[in-house]
């Protein structure tokens, strides 16, 4: 595996590469500009050639591809029945929602957070309910104090948790798993966690699922998880939720059936399977690759962009980057890095208020990428500074 190479995604039908300025240099969107693993291309491959794309359904051979992955990563036992079908992780919650939650219930997120689980909630007529991540010293921590008097509303009925968490980098240890446990039962809290990123975590640290924390929450919770970030397959469609409480489990599996999303797609399929079954060693590598580029970024922030600071990852393909030095704020910061510097951020203030002064920086790409885009903001921000010089 080349990890060096600058693949073309222009004109390939890409999210991340659409933009209409061919200049603009996109760390953006979370997909990877790597190749998948070749078991994974030559599973689509042998699909693709067998020339039939009907109606598809799950083999045991895709549940067992599942369940091993989980014991091998994270030493945890599933059982098959716990294991559901969605095309994404947010169709998934979406559904969730419609079984867990009346309008006017309430939902709690922790932000600054992957800004889609706001519309999700408001999808339902559900509120918005904020327990805000505490943010002292560049370290984001849970704010319990709060966390606790949100629940005990009466109207709250869910916590959406992200873990690791998106944007931050967070991989939440197993007492503050143990507190947001704690805390759901005492309050009838029903927790909902996503856990795309779970394999994505840096030497050093561990993703510990949610059920894995604390197995008295198996009755109150789903996991949800997928292949797509881990393997760079967003495109198949096929995330999993885990729900193992029995009556959740037949109400979601209706719904889903109900607005016809109950079918996978006919490569997602195989996709998955040669993903979990031979695609370690390739993820063995990304993390190493990925290990590099943030330590790259880090530094050069450090020595050459002071005024930015890199929030330390401990998971995702993600940086958190605090730009509060540059007086900029929202659009405004964004418009900057794009007009000046023409590279694409994810835009900060999208996660919460509580992101406004941030952007999030994808660093899933060659490290020449990486160089060029850090060289471009190092120009735009040398302008700047002499601007505000004149300006004083």
């Amino acid at each position: 595996m080349n990890w060096n190479d600058c693949i073309e995604r222009t004109n390939t039908h890409s999210v991340k590469w659409s933009f209409p300025d061919g200049d603009v240099i996109p760390m953006c969107i979370a997909d990877m500009d790597f190749q998948v693993s070749s078991a994974i291309v030559e599973a689509l491959n042998k699909k693709a050639q067998h020339g039939i794309y009907g109606y598809t359904t799950f083999s045991d051979r895709y549940f067992e591809s599942i369940i091993s992955w989980w014991k091998r990563r994270f030493g945890m036992e599933l059982d098959k029945e716990w294991i559901s079908f969605s095309p994404g992780i947010i169709p998934g919650i979406n559904v969730l929602l419609s079984v867990l939650t009346e309008p006017g219930d309430g939902v709690i997120i922790q932000d600054p957070v992957y800004y889609p689980f706001y519309s999700t909630i408001e999808n339902h007529g559900c509120s918005v309910m904020k327990n805000t991540l505490l943010y002292e010293g560049g370290v984001y921590s849970i704010d319990f104090e709060d966390l606790e008097e949100k629940a005990s509303r009466s109207r709250a009925k869910v916590l959406i948790l992200c873990s690791p968490h998106n944007p931050v980098g967070r991989v939440w240890t197993k007492e503050e798993l143990l507190k947001i446990g704690d805390i759901a039962k005492r309050h009838d809290l029903w927790i909902i966690s996503d856990e795309m990123h779970g394999d994505l975590v840096y030497s050093g640290y561990e993703h510990i699922p949610l059920f894995k924390g604390d197995e008295s929450l198996l009755e109150r919770s789903i996991l949800c998880a997928a292949p797509s970030k881990t393997f760079n397959i967003a495109g198949l469609q096929t995330s999993i939720l885990l729900i193992p409480n029995e009556e959740l489990r037949a109400k979601y599996q209706d719904k889903l059936t109900g607005y016809g999303l109950m079918r996978p797609n006919v490569f997602g399929i195989e996709g998955t399977i040669a993903a979990y079954e031979e695609g370690e060693p390739w993820l063995n590598e990304l993390l190493m690759v990925l290990e590099e580029n943030k330590q790259y970024v880090q530094n050069y922030l450090d020595q050459q962009i002071p005024e930015l600071k890199a929030i330390q990852s401990e998971a995702t393909h993600l940086i958190w980057i605090d730009c509060t030095e540059l007086g900029m704020n929202g659009e405004e910061l964004c418009r900057f890095f794009l007009e000046k510097a023409r590279v694409k951020f994810d835009e900060g203030f999208k996660f919460g208020d509580s992101g406004t002064s941030f952007v999030r920086m994808n660093i899933a790409c060659p490290k020449e990428r990486v160089d060029m885009a850090l060289r471009r903001m190092h120009e735009a921000i040398l302008e700047h500074r002499v601007e505000q010089q004149v300006v004083k």
